[in-house]
């Protein structure tokens, strides 16, 4: 089975990560296959919203170690990475997201974008860039600060604060906080409601709510500029050597 799941139905597509035995740790196959189902949902006039989801018990776990071994040896994040990126930047169809579990990494960097979060009452969102040496990305370097301001996205995106579901909630990030069992269910009847609505309505109103999407490419960009030379520096190397010593 795929590790990327891809349904329509009706005007409602869904994205669902579905690589549970590793906790939907995303691969670059698995990034490519997200970025082709946002880029052509845009010229798919029957989709009217996007649902992004993972499992019962983890949403994303952020980037697969062992592509993530192979972008610190070549110093780059890869050019699957960034198209997905680039894809949510210039989505132009709202996008909710459904978040059971941890969502790690990219795994909340990639919320930031979606327009209607429901979260699972156990989910638990991390950011732990600059522990391993690194930096930010996705723009939430960009997009972290103007949402939840400056004090709290300092908090989650550089000292590695975890958020549960109410904290995140409190914080802008999550839209409502479900039981587990609810999340898709809830995530699924938003996007619906969403879908209902006057198609050219949401979507000027989406894009003089978001402002430009070349802002949010540009600091992607700058943020994969500042990742390669983090990748490659001394306390990314030495921050990499102990996480894979952990994990024998």
């Amino acid at each position: 089975m795929s590790d990327i799941l891809i349904t329509d139905d009706g005007p409602i597509r869904t994205i669902r990560m579905n690589r549970l035995e590793k906790k939907n740790a995303l691969t670059l196959a698995m990034y490519q296959a997200m970025a082709e189902a946002i880029g052509t949902a845009a010229t798919t006039t029957a989709i009217r919203c996007l649902l992004i989801a993972g499992g019962p018990t983890a949403f994303c776990a952020g980037n697969d170690i062992g592509d993530f071994m192979k972008a610190a040896g070549s110093g780059a994040l890869g050019a699957p990475i960034l198209n997905f990126l680039y894809a949510l930047a210039r989505c132009e169809k709202p996008i909710v997201a459904a978040v059971n579990g941890n969502a790690v990494g990219v795994g909340t960097t990639m919320l930031l974008h979606c327009d209607y979060v429901v979260a699972g009452d156990a989910a638990k969102l991390s950011t732990p860039f600059v522990g391993l040496g690194l930096v930010p990305e996705a723009a939430s370097s960009l997009i972290a600060p103007r949402l939840m301001g400056q004090a709290r996205a300092f908090a989650l995106l550089v000292m590695g604060q975890p958020l549960t579901a109410d904290e995140a909630k409190a914080a802008g990030i999550v839209n409502a906080v479900a039981a587990a069992a609810e999340t898709d269910a809830q995530a699924l009847a938003a996007a619906e409601r969403i879908a209902a609505l006057p198609p050219q309505g949401v979507l000027e109103s989406r894009r003089l709510m978001r402002g430009s999407p070349e802002e949010i490419v540009a600091r992607i960009d700058e943020e994969a500029e500042a990742f390669k030379v983090r990748l490659q520096s001394p306390e990314a190397q030495a921050a990499f050597m102990a996480f894979m010593s952990r994990k024998r």
